[in-house]
């Protein structure tokens, strides 16, 4: 049964020597790279989401307009105003 164990744990250890930094030199520089390229995404779709909402998708500040009219409708509805009787306070 001891056998067993040390005999898998040999085989685990001889399979994990397969992958990974044992195995390739360059891996630890290949990870890096490949994080690095993920980030650099992450970081371009960023700036490319923070242009699309600070100028709209086009046709003149599309988003501006209709958050405008949203507005103006909360205003005429009277939705958001906080009460000022005094009852809520």
């Amino acid at each position: 049964m001891m056998s067993a164990i040390f005999m898998l744990v040999g085989m685990l250890s001889n399979f994990a020597g397969q992958i990974g930094p044992n195995y390739d030199p360059l891996f630890y520089d290949v990870m890096t790279y490949i994080f690095a390229t993920m980030m650099f995404a992450v970081f371009l779709l960023g700036v490319i989401a923070f242009w699309l909402r600070a100028h709209g998708l086009g046709q003149g500040a599309v988003r501006e307009r209709w958050v405008s009219e949203l507005d103006k409708h909360f205003e005429r509805e009277g939705i958001g105003l906080i009460p000022d009787n005094g009852k809520y306070w």
